[in-house]
């Protein structure tokens, strides 16, 4: 190898061997950098879809606003709750579950999510209700929302349950609210549970056991015939 060569190798080795450096120099400042680590906490949180408990310290225009790790987060309003948020003042200072959804340290944006969580645990406490329900009871309950699919239904016991429109009535029907309204009271049969899912129809109440036509025989004993045969002769003049 020519010295020329050995110079050029060197100068190579020199450049990596500085890139070596400033790597873990690198390494060594994000460990000591306290929003660094921060930042890889939230996305380990982000990947692990860890639920944690968020206290909400702001209302900002369509959303909240949260810290976690000392990050501000934002929660829009779509996702603060399982149901419909109409007014967000009604949140703050209130703590929930949510999970991170957005974690860009480059973005400098955290975003948070509380409806997966909510959810869930609203899943779980309708399996729970849902388990003291039958198949084929009667129930009641109140008109809660109306989608063009069917309507639901809250129960007395808190449950929701589901009419589908192909169970709202016996007539065919091109949207529920043609027969339902909101808050409206009614009586419906349960004709299905599946994983706290309840199935409701108003349809079903108007099935009845058929009951058969045919006239019961009775066979009178002999003596009783023989004896209304006498009496009805001896009345008989010829």
């Amino acid at each position: 190898m020519s010295i020329e060569n050995q110079v050029e190798s060197m100068e190579d080795y020199k450049e990596e061997l500085e890139a070596s450096f400033q790597q873990i120099r690198r390494g060594v400042e994000d460990k000591d950098d306290p929003e660094i680590q921060a930042w890889n906490t939230l996305r380990e949180y982000m990947e692990n879809k860890t639920i944690l408990q968020v206290k909400i310290g702001g209302i900002v225009n369509k959303g909240v606003i949260t810290y976690v790790e000392g990050i501000r987060g934002f929660i829009p309003a779509s996702k603060l709750s399982a149901s419909y948020v109409e007014n967000t003042e009604e949140w703050l200072n209130k703590t929930v579950d949510a999970i991170v959804i957005t974690a860009d340290e480059e973005e400098k944006r955290l975003v948070l999510s509380a409806k997966e969580p909510a959810l869930e645990k609203l899943a779980k406490e309708n399996q729970e209700k849902a388990s003291s329900l039958s198949v084929g009871t009667v129930v009641e309950g109140t008109v809660e929302s109306i989608q063009p699919y069917g309507a639901f239904v809250t129960l007395e016991n808190g449950i929701s349950g589901l009419i589908h429109i192909s169970q709202i009535s016996e007539k065919r029907i091109k949207s529920p609210s043609a027969v339902l309204s909101i808050g409206q009271t009614i009586k419906a049969k349960i004709i299905s549970i599946n994983n706290g899912k309840i199935g409701l129809s108003i349809k079903a109440l108007n099935d009845v056991v058929e009951v058969s036509k045919e006239e019961p025989s009775y066979k009178l004993p002999s003596e009783e015939i023989g004896t209304g045969l006498g009496a009805l002769l001896k009345n008989i003049k010829l």
